[in-house]
């Protein structure tokens, strides 16, 4: 288990912390689950109001995916 959000993720977890450009509170929801649904993700938390993001993630997993499915959903990310 994750000492940092209790998740399920064994071994090595890289955390990043991104700025979400275009989220909402009717869009946060969905694009939670979306990045969830990435395999090797193991925790996300989307702060709504400032945009700001918190993914914990299997360190064998390109970054470059998340972004990808963040900016095909039109959304501008940077750190």
């Amino acid at each position: 288990m994750c000492k940092e959000c209790g998740c399920s993720a064994q071994g090595n977890v890289t955390q990043v912390k991104v700025s979400i450009k275009g989220l909402n509170l009717l869009n946060t929801r969905n694009t939670k689950k979306s990045i969830l649904g990435l395999l090797g993700v193991y925790h996300v938390h989307i702060h709504a109001f400032d945009g700001h993001a918190v993914i914990d993630y299997n360190p064998s997993k390109p970054l470059g995916e998340i972004i990808s499915l963040l900016t095909e959903r039109g959304f501008q990310v940077s750190f």
